[in-house]
């Protein structure tokens, strides 16, 4: 943040969790003044604003600037929970779990392999002439990259593949974190995603919620043919096995013939050639459930079954949060919530001499950080990743007999379409000549796109 003001100093505030018994604590530079390190346990979080606004007024500050961009770090400070407490509960961390008093240090390490994805300032603006940091808008935007990696990590490494500092990692693991770097030309770049976003409604700076972000993903990957996944994003609560498979179920045929096809483009003319032409192969499921569990507030009935999903092997997290602040959820102790936390601001990293990326930036190894669940937002998104057609019917049966169990559920799983809906067509890669990034450079073309209708509101 560049210098302003009479006294010619403008302090940053920076949030960090510590633990101890005093509860979070904002922790400021040295060029700080005195009284720089503020007790802020729960109600007490007022006093950081109290603070910047007496500031403010002697050193004659843009406060609605100033306090507009720190927002997210300010209203978060209540939510910050202590060091994990000695118990005997079992922690579970997308579709691992993991018993706390013995297993900590293998948690964090569980945890800390993660791909976090923060807030970035100082890459080219977006759209040529856009911004250039998407600190105090972007975090959902992260937090979808942060779901989405993990299903690429599971796709390409696998679910126990575990990261260490300063340690030499796969090359696919390097190409992964390739797709998600900060420039236009990145498949999952924050370019990419916002200037996806013009098609759904969303000015390029403006917040995104779950469903957004989840629909931006299914088109953009249309344009990732290394991943190759099939996204899916569940409409009215409701996710439709027969359309999963329809999409999913590919073929893979001869030499002389296209690698895959849809299942249903299977001619008279393939089939004479015989079993040997062709088989059936599954293209990998990331599967996005858009919710709201409640109206203003989650609503109690739906606590259980949502912690469910965080104990299937198939699990993702989700994405949520609050009001324009969102986190990515990776797990569970008792009531309390785990997440990573996008809200810090870190330069923007790309790749080395050699084609490789420093990594250091890019896992947490902080402790990680808690919430209630009922002080999370209804607006969620659960995501799931099935990477072989078992696994998709293996999560089929865990909800049918974990979720819809209950009287009220949180959403619903069909065999066939609904006949009152449209009928269903597999998402499809526009017939443009050009590359996916170049392809969204224009916003004009989106319009190919068809927008999807949001989610609704869940009766509680």
């Amino acid at each position: 943040m560049e210098r302003t003001g009479s006294s010619g100093r403008l302090w940053e505030l920076q949030s960090e969790c510590i633990s101890g018994q005093g509860g979070a604590v904002a922790t400021l530079p040295d060029s700080a003044p005195s009284g720089a390190e503020l007790p802020v346990p729960g109600s007490r979080a007022a006093a950081v604003v109290k603070w910047l606004v007496e500031l403010a007024q002697d050193d004659s500050w843009r406060m609605e600037s100033v306090l507009s961009k720190y927002e997210n770090q300010i209203t978060i400070f209540a939510d910050y929970l202590e060091e994990f407490p000695d118990t005997d509960e079992l922690v579970w961390i997308l579709g691992k779990q993991h018993l706390l008093k013995t297993e900590k240090s293998k948690l964090l390490s569980d945890i800390s392999a993660r791909l976090w994805f923060t807030y970035r300032r100082k890459f080219s603006p977006i759209g040529g002439t856009g911004p250039s940091s998407d600190a105090g808008w972007g975090c959902m935007l992260r937090c979808g990259q942060m779901m989405l990696a993990q299903a690429l990590i599971c796709r390409h490494l696998g679910r126990d593949w575990n990261w260490e500092k300063q340690k030499e990692q796969p090359k696919e693991y390097q190409r992964i974190l390739q797709c998600f770097l900060d420039r236009k030309d990145c498949c999952y770049s924050i370019h990419q995603m916002a200037q996806m976003g013009v098609g759904e409604g969303k000015s390029i700076g403006e917040w995104f919620g779950p469903n957004t972000v989840a629909q931006v993903l299914k088109k953009l990957a249309l344009f990732d043919e290394w991943n190759s996944l099939a996204v899916y994003v569940s409409m009215d609560n409701t996710v439709v096995i027969e359309d999963i498979k329809k999409m999913c179920r590919t073929l893979s045929l001869s030499a002389d013939t296209p690698a895959e096809r849809p299942l249903e483009s299977l001619t008279a003319s393939t089939q004479s050639k015989g079993p040997s032409a062709c088989c059936t192969a599954w293209k990998p499921l990331l599967l996005i459930v858009p919710l709201r569990l409640g109206i203003n507030q989650i609503n109690p009935v739906y606590v259980d079954a949502f912690k469910e999903c965080f104990k299937m092997p198939q699990s993702l997290g989700a994405l949520g949060g609050k009001p324009n602040n969102a986190y990515y959820f990776i797990g569970f102790l008792g009531d309390e919530l785990i997440f990573l936390d996008p809200h810090t601001t870190q330069t923007f990293v790309d790749t080395e001499e050699n084609g490789t990326v420093d990594d250091q930036t890019f896992h947490c190894l902080q402790p990680p950080q808690r919430m209630n669940i009922l002080n999370l937002d209804p607006s969620v998104a659960l995501g799931f990743f099935c990477k072989e057609e078992k696994d998709f019917d293996s999560w089929c049966s865990l909800v049918q007999k974990e979720i819809l169990k209950e009287n009220l559920r949180m959403f619903e799983l069909v065999q066939k379409h609904p006949s009152h809906w449209p009928p269903f067509v597999p998402p499809a890669k526009p017939e443009v000549t050009t590359t996916g990034a170049e392809f969204i450079d224009s916003t004009e073309q989106l319009e190919e796109f068809d927008l999807e209708e949001d989610f609704e509101i869940l009766s509680i």
